[in-house]
């Protein structure tokens, strides 16, 4: 399970373990329990601060392991499964936090977690192939770490799939706390706070109205907030960053294989490299922040206000947008009533949990084609869905699909329907475009993969905005008021790829940079 490269490196990271650690596997017959027990021992065996003992609790869930500090027992972190691929680092993470190796945190976020006031048991339905799910095991396994009040358990679905069935999970990450639904998708550790420390909102709006004003302020922090704060912080002026998921879509990428200079790489991995870069300058980082309104500057030189969603208002000299874009919605009815209990955008995350079923996935580009490629070897039977006359997908992606025997495949068909039981998916309603016939698809999952919407809205009436509702802007990436910036798939800018989004940061940033030595000297001061 574990080859030498991979113990060699295990066994330099358990180095850092201050705290001795027992490893405590609840185990039944089933060929699961022995291939964990072998992963314990190889864990194990890296580390002399780390034994492997078994318990015999009929409660805990089998298989399944505690990490847990033999100086404090409260201290600890459970896997229900065999936390391996993407979960690896979880449970590398988790083997030194319990150890005594500090999680890397604000010292006002680790002091806000200590304060929290009451018991919080997590539960976190993860599948293995979830490039989301690490980020939510993280945070909660970090908190649970600070604050023995707080427990987390995180489950492979895959493996507990009675209980995904009974709790009617269709979507992962999903998160339970003391037995209710929390939440689903990616969070980190400020969002998780702002949900279950209810002061938070107010203490953030006042600790951010304290703020002074920026010389340059970027509204969004994913590839091109990111290369925009890297040019702005290398002229030395003051520059902060608001985002409400620092990364943004590339979280929800799986691979990356055209970022030039970067052979292949996967988009958490991608958007952490991105946080570290920005954080190696000095730049103010504000996350889990959302932007809710743009007061452009009064006159020439003045200041612009961005307005946050808690209220707390940031001032700048110049701004840059780069709010990027998220899924767009087919907008048939179904579709919002059944999000997450069978309508998934994610194929990679969700995949997983409608193993030997039947889905649909809507869109026919190379998004689309890829997402049924990847779902015909998981599930039963994929029926992919297209509006348009042919595929838009590249020949060669369209080839690999025609050659699955699995995938049915639909042009000149309009979805018009996501149909359900009232509890979850259980089939789809299409229109042929030619025939005008209607047909019915009986599944248990769709897939929407038909591209993406700007995240604009809350600038309408402020920049001028395109039919779609881009920000337009200029070869410089200037907007429509002056002073404000906009770089990224949120703008007119054609192509939207990561690396276009980077060049486009670039260049806003150099453009706010230059718009501010062009200032006259009695205005700037």
């Amino acid at each position: 399970m574990l080859d030498d490269d991979l113990k060699a490196q295990l066994k330099a990271y358990l180095e850092r373990i201050t705290q001795p650690i027992e490893l405590v596997a609840s185990l039944d017959g089933s060929d699961t329990s022995r291939e964990m027990l072998a992963l314990l021992n190889a864990v194990a065996a890296q580390s002399r601060n780390v034994v492997v003992v078994e318990e015999q609790d009929d409660a805990a869930r089998k298989p399944s392991f505690l990490i847990q500090r033999v100086s404090n027992r409260d201290i600890g972190v459970r896997f229900a499964g065999l936390p391996m691929g993407h979960e690896f680092t979880s449970l590398v993470l988790a083997l030194l936090q319990v150890g005594g190796y500090a999680p890397k945190l604000d010292d006002r976020v680790v002091e806000q977690i200590r304060s929290l006031d009451g018991d919080f048991r997590f539960e976190t339905y993860v599948s293995l192939t979830c490039q989301n799910c690490p980020d939510v095991v993280q945070a909660l396994n970090a908190m649970s770490v600070i604050n023995p009040r707080i427990q987390h358990v995180t489950i492979d679905g895959a493996l507990f799939q009675h209980e995904v069935e009974q709790r009617k999970i269709m979507a992962v990450p999903t998160v339970f706390l003391n037995g209710e639904v929390f939440g689903q998708g990616r969070m980190g550790v400020e969002e998780i706070l702002a949900k279950i420390d209810t002061g938070a909102a107010a203490r953030d709006a006042v600790r951010l109205n304290d703020k002074a004003p920026y010389d340059v302020l970027i509204v969004g922090g994913a590839p091109a907030g990111a290369a925009a704060a890297v040019y702005a912080a290398r002229k030395g002026i003051r520059t902060g960053v608001v985002s409400e998921r620092f990364g943004g879509q590339v979280l929800d990428t799986l691979g990356i294989e055209n970022f030039i200079s970067v052979k292949e790489t996967e988009g958490p991995k991608f958007a952490a490299a991105l946080e570290q870069h920005v954080r190696h300058y000095d730049v103010d980082i504000m996350n889990a922040q959302r932007a809710q309104a743009l007061k452009p500057a009064e006159q020439e030189g003045g200041l612009t206000e961005v307005t946050l969603a808690n209220g707390a208002v940031l001032k700048s000299r110049t701004v840059i947008l780069s709010t990027g874009a998220r899924w767009r919605n087919v907008n048939v009815p179904g579709e919002a009533e059944y999000r997450n209990r069978g309508v998934a955008y994610c194929p990679h995350c969700d995949g997983p949990l409608f193993k030997g079923k039947r889905v649909a996935v809507i869109g026919g580009g190379n998004s689309g084609v890829e997402a049924a490629i990847d779902l015909a070897g998981i599930v039963s039977h994929v029926t992919l869905i297209e509006f348009a006359d042919q595929l838009k997908a590249d020949a060669v992606l369209v080839n690999k699909l025609r050659s699955l025997p699995n995938v049915a495949i639909h042009t000149g068909a309009q979805t018009t329907e996501i149909t359900g039981d009232g509890e979850k998916v259980n089939g789809l309603s299409y229109k042929d475009r030619v025939s005008g016939a209607s047909h019915h698809v009986a599944l248990e999952g769709v897939f929407v993969q038909i591209g993406l919407v700007p995240n604009t809205e809350w600038l309408k009436g402020t920049v001028e905005l395109s039919r779609f509702g881009e920000i337009a802007v200029d070869a410089r990436g200037a907007t429509s008021v002056p002073g404000v910036f906009a770089a990224g798939d949120s703008t007119t800018t054609p192509y939207k790829q990561i690396i276009i989004a980077s060049g486009d940061g670039a260049k806003a940033a150099l453009s706010a940079f230059d718009h501010l030595i062009r200032m006259p000297v009695a205005e700037a001061a």
